[in-house]
Order: structure tokens, then C-alpha cells, then sequence
């Protein structure tokens, strides 16, 4: 079976949309509202055209719409797709981003169901306002959110030493979630994201290599969990793995106990590496979901990723597409402060507190990336992917780490 890229643009835009109740007593965060997305998103939209962007990762907010059990309000979502469609933008729709109604819990048992009504009625929603085959995303970063809100208590509810009961819950919310959205709409995309890491033991530390060696099997968990590898009993099967979206940051590897590899380091693992072994593991087509640098490193991080992505390319990995996240900045989950991470800055004037700023040396960069990789996507012949379950080479252990935290 042969699959083309789905995706209009091979260069995304991901729009920072979390929504969790978060520790440090700063309560729910909820970035679409910080931002003003919801009600800048057709400008945010058309903000994207001049670098030929039309895929985008955005979100919608669980608790929001879900205020009383079973009754839902599209109010916060319809001016978001209605922005879309004029905009000529297709959206991976993040179904729940970290954040849920405040009566629900990812560490009760009624939560895979609660979140498949959910996911079934929002499903509903949007084959009711269009006829485009739509793209969604269950659950973001179900390994890192099982970290968060299982085992060290960042996000409500939480949880300490429950990470992997945590994980457990959101495999099977996914699973009932992804069944009801296909029994809306048998046409439906399905995308899982996580991120992908590399632990490594520090020098003269033999101890560690045991430990090492879990976290980065532990990376991925939830898509075997998700493929019914690992824990069948949770439900997995090879169909729900159709989309892989990849996150990878320079904080991505690291020292157990130690510092975070640089690129610097002759330790370091290239990316296309990193890709080309999880396509060895799972022959699914994929993207990198999220990724950016900082303050003047965004640049110099888009090149290198940009030249990694041509050589997973010229390898013949299905690479569907880079996204810039977040490509409007954002604040901070812990300081509030801004991060200089988008493409476009948040620069506050006496006519508009939230306006955005380009940023000319990452958008040099871009437009230089977009040149460097437009031949060769233009040169790529189809691939053949997706077609059938392809055994791991590594072998699967008895799951010791529960996440897979930077």
C-alpha cells in the first residue's frame, strides 16, 4: 500500500495551546486565551501564507466545552475552524492538550470513557461544518503527560508514582477515543506525538547504563502500548498507529544525573538517526511535531534541523513534514516569562499588548531551509509505508521508567 503525503505544506506552524492545571500555584493555563488565538486566529492564520504554510498543529479546550457532564459547547472552536477554512489551512486538531474538565481525572477509572464521549461528539462537530477529511491528534505526548500528572506531580491531578497507571488510562482513553471518532467518520487521520530522547550513562558510570538504556526504551511506550506491542491488554492494534508526529528539542538528550548534550558533543546522535530508528521500529510515516531554538540559537537550530531532515529525505524515510512550535511565542509554563521561541515574537505596543513580531534572523533561516529541502521534495518518489506491521528489531522489556521527560 502506497500513501502520499496528506499534508498540503511540508512546513507546519504549531500554535501553543496547553491547557493544564498547573503546579507553583499558577492554576490552569490556558494559552489560546493568553495569546488571544481564539480571537486572533484568522489573522495568526494568515500570518502563515507568505512562507507557504498551510498545515498547522492547533488545539481545543476541553474544559471549556465540556462545562457539564455530556453537554457541549463549540462556542471556543468554531471561530478557529471557520479561521481554517477561510485561511485555506489544514489543522491537526489536538483533541486534548493537557488539559480536561475540572471534575474529570486521567488517574480514575471512568476517564477512557469520558474522554471518548468527548472525542466522539467533537468529531461529530467537525463532520457537521465540513466535508475535508479531518486530522487529529488524541492526546498530546501521552509519555510526557503520564510524567507529569502520574509520577512527579507538575500537572493535576498530580499523581506521585503513578506514572505508569497514568500511561495505562490514557492508552485506553485513546483507543476508545480514536473507535468513536472513526465510527463518526471512517476517513479520519489519526496523529500520536511524543517526544524522542536519548539518555545516555555519564563517563566511568557503568552503574547507569541499565538506566539509561530503560529511558530511552521507555521514549516508546505508548506507541508500542498504542500498536497492542506492549500491554495488550489495554487494547492496542497496529491500525491505530497511522500518523507519528516527533517532538524533538536541543534539550533532548542527556547525562543520566548529569548535564544535556550539546551538539558539540562528540556524544551527541544525530537527528536523522533518531528518525531512521523509529521508522526501522515501526514503518509508519511521521513528522517532526514540534522543534525550535531560542532567542538567537532559533536560527542556527532551524539550519541544523533543516539538513538533518535532507538526509532523512535522501535516506528515503517517509518525513511528512517539519513544524515550527510554538510559531507564535509564549510564556513560560513556570516563570510566566516570555521564551523567544516563535517565529514570530510577542512584542507588547501602546495599540496592541500581544502583537506579533516577525523575527527576521529565523525567518531568513526558514526561507533559507525552505530552499535548501524544496528540490528535494520536489524530486521524492512515492514511498511505500504504512502497509503492514513490521516487528521491532529491539526487544521489549518489562516497563521500568514511566516517562520520557527532557
Amino acid at each position: 500500500m502506497q500513501q502520499e503525503n496528506p499534508f498540503p505544506s511540508f512546513w507546519m506552524a504549531g500554535f501553543e495551546c496547553s491547557s493544564q492545571v498547573h503546579y507553583r500555584g499558577r492554576g490552569r493555563l490556558d494559552y489560546t486565551a493568553v495569546l488571544e488565538h481564539d480571537r486572533r486566529a484568522e489573522a495568526d492564520y494568515a500570518l502563515l501564507a507568505q512562507f507557504g504554510i498551510r498545515t498547522v498543529r492547533d488545539g481545543i479546550r476541553w474544559h471549556l466545552i465540556e462545562r457539564r457532564p455530556g453537554q457541549f459547547d463549540w462556542s471556543t472552536v468554531e471561530p478557529l475552524r471557520r479561521a481554517a477554512e477561510k485561511e485555506g489551512v489544514l489543522v491537526i486538531w489536538d483533541i486534548c492538550h493537557y488539559g480536561w474538565p475540572d471534575d474529570v481525572s486521567p488517574l480514575e477509572p471512568s476517564f477512557p470513557d469520558r474522554y471518548a464521549r468527548f472525542a466522539r461528539a467533537f468529531a461529530r462537530y467537525m463532520k457537521d461544518s465540513s466535508d475535508a477529511v479531518p486530522f487529529y491528534a488524541p492526546i498530546n505526548e501521552i509519555s510526557f503527560l503520564s510524567w507529569c500528572t502520574g509520577e512527579v506531580a507538575i500537572f493535576a491531578p498530580f499523581g506521585r508514582g503513578r506514572g505508569n497507571d497514568a500511561k495505562f488510562n490514557y492508552i485506553r482513553a485513546a483507543v476508545a477515543g480514536i473507535e468513536a471518532i472513526w465510527e463518526v467518520e471512517p476517513r479520519a487521520r489519526i496523529v500520536h506525538t511524543d517526544p524522542i530522547i536519548r539518555a545516555i550513562a555519564p563517563p566511568h558510570r557503568p552503574d547507569l547504563l541499565r538506566e539509561a538504556k530503560d529511558k530511552c526504551e521507555s521514549q516508546f511506550q505508548a506507541w508500542d502500548m498504542l500498536a497492542g506491542r506492549l500491554e495488550p491488554q489495554l487494547g492496542g492494534h497496529p491500525r491505530y498507529l497511522d500518523i507519528l508526529g516527533l517532538n524533538f528539542y536541543p534539550h533532548n538528550q542527556w547525562e543520566i544525573n548529569g548535564c544535556t548534550l550539546t551538539r558539540s558533543d562528540p556524544r551527541w546522535l544525530d537527528l536523522h538517526q533518531l528518525l531512521a530508528g523509529v521508522y526501522e521500529r515501526y514503518r509508519r510515516p511521521f513528522f517532526i511535531a514540534e522543534t525550535c531554538g531560542r532567542g538567537p540559537t532559533r536560527g542556527p537550530w532551524l539550519d541544523y534541523i533543516a539538513g538533518q531532515s535532507l538526509l532523512a529525505l535522501e535516506r528515503g524515510l517517509p518525513l511528512w513534514g517539519i513544524c515550527l512550535y510554538p510559531i507564535i511565542d509564549a510564556p513560560d509554563w513556570n516563570t510566566g516569562l516570555y521564551q523567544h521561541c516563535g517565529l514570530w515574537d510577542v512584542v507588547p505596543t501602546p495599540a496592541d499588548p500581544l502583537a506579533r513580531v516577525l523575527n527576521q534572523p529565523y525567518a531568513e533561516a526558514l526561507r533559507a531551509a525552505q530552499a535548501r529541502l524544496g528540490q528535494a521534495l520536489a524530486c521524492l518518489p512515492e514511498r511505500a509505508v504504512g502497509a503492514e506491521w513490521v516487528a521491532p528489531t529491539t526487544g521489549f522489556y518489562a516497563p521500568r521508567s514511566p516517562g520520557t521527560e527532557p
